[in-house]
């Protein structure tokens, strides 16, 4: 890449980094929350809980919030709802909250969810957006009578896929030509909100592979990383950032946590180990089998949850390995100290969502915005970030 290229990139990703943090929480759209254990939940899959959870999120410094996408019961989850559906209700039971929709190329064609997300982005006055799951449960595809691809298959489906959603969304005469997906001088109307730096809904996708990486730096607007302590997250951040360069492009971050505070280290560390004691070993055992098939498949041996432990895999996407488990100080300073690993938003699960939501927005993001505050004005975000080579 040119010179003038490569100083260009760095200069889209120094200025990222120095935005504030933000912060996201999973929707409990399907039943069981968010650990596969008998410890209390005080959380519900309902519509009605959900409306209240998202209003008090967006109110408590919450700027998005990510919908599930399950078909059927697996992982503890008996019950789900359908992840667009429910973030069109969510969108339109608050004010400022962006929402995500997961989806799944392969049981979504593009057209048809690019026309529905339009929709529901005019009705929002903007908010919507869409993660893109390339799949990691084959009976979701087979019980459903639909191919299940190969790994690298998947992200190369996943990839056309967006390619596609961001032509129908911003072109005049839409065409796209690919192995899975076709679009012939297509016009969508009403096209989602266009705003200055936005000129579609914002494009999420996750993953941990290769392919995956290299995909996201090519078309994504953000990579979501599973729980991922200091040098994970740091490996992919550089991985990803240099392909997104080579595109003249730039992406961000979103990391994994599962968040257990309390007034001291050895009480959250308490729960922690309360919820893998009473964890549903037959279920994270068959969660943990599933998702190791569907690792293996990567041709470097970098898939998803390839080196998750039973006790990480008691929890979404390895949310515990973050580390977020301690005092509201405690957990303040290590999310800062990830902005410094270029980390641009946290996506969160909790126990008691209503408790721990409110209590997040009452004591510990005051503190994160404290430190972030000193952090850059002493100048050490920036030196963080070259030190740990973000901006290489």
């Amino acid at each position: 890449m040119p010179a003038n290229g490569h100083a260009h990139s760095v200069q889209q990703r120094l200025e990222a980094a120095h935005e504030p943090l933000q912060f996201a929480y999973w929707v409990p759209n399907v039943s069981g929350g968010l650990v596969v254990s008998s410890i209390e939940q005080r959380t519900d899959w309902s519509y009605d809980y959900n409306r209240e959870l998202a209003v008090l999120a967006e109110n408590n410094g919450f700027d998005y919030a990510l919908t599930q996408v399950r078909y059927i019961a697996s992982y503890g989850a008996a019950y789900q709802q359908e992840s667009t559906a429910f973030s069109l209700a969510l969108l339109l039971a608050t004010q400022r909250l962006k929402v995500i929709a997961a989806v799944h190329p392969g049981l979504w064609q593009p057209g048809v969810l690019a026309k529905l997300i339009a929709t529901a982005d005019q009705l929002s006055g903007g908010r919507a957006a869409v993660n893109v799951v390339s799949g990691w449960f084959k009976d979701e595809f087979t019980k459903l009578g639909e191919p299940w691809l190969e790994h690298d298959e998947r992200y190369r489906r996943a990839e056309e896929f967006i390619g596609y959603l961001r032509e129908i969304w911003t072109g005049e005469h839409a065409e796209f030509s690919g192995d899975f997906y076709r679009l012939h001088d297509f016009d969508l109307k009403p096209k989602p909100v266009q705003t200055p730096g936005r000129p579609h809904p914002e494009i999420f996708q996750g993953g941990n592979s290769t392919a995956a990486r290299a995909m996201a730096g090519r078309v994504s607007d953000w990579y979501f990383s599973n729980g991922k302590d200091f040098d994970g997250i740091t490996e992919q951040v550089v991985d990803v950032a240099a392909e997104a360069a080579l595109h003249r492009r730039t992406v961000k971050f979103g990391l994994n946590g599962f968040l257990i505070a309390r007034d001291t280290e050895s009480q959250a560390r308490d729960v922690l180990r309360e919820i893998v004691a009473k964890a549903d070993r037959e279920a994270v055992e068959g969660f943990g089998s599933a998702v190791t098939q569907a690792g293996r498949a990567a041709g470097d041996g970098k898939g998803m949850w390839q080196d998750s432990e039973f006790a990480d895999l008691v929890q979404y996407n390895d949310g515990f390995r973050t580390g977020l488990i301690g005092t509201p100080e405690q957990i303040a300073e290590r999310i800062v100290a990830y902005k410094a690993r270029g980390v641009n938003l946290f996506l969160l699960g909790f126990l008691h969502y209503l408790e721990d939501v409110a209590h997040f927005g009452e004591k510990i993001l005051p503190l994160v915005r404290e430190l972030e505050a000193d952090q850059a004005a002493s100048g050490r975000l920036e030196s963080e970030l070259a030190r740990h080579g973000v901006l290489s």
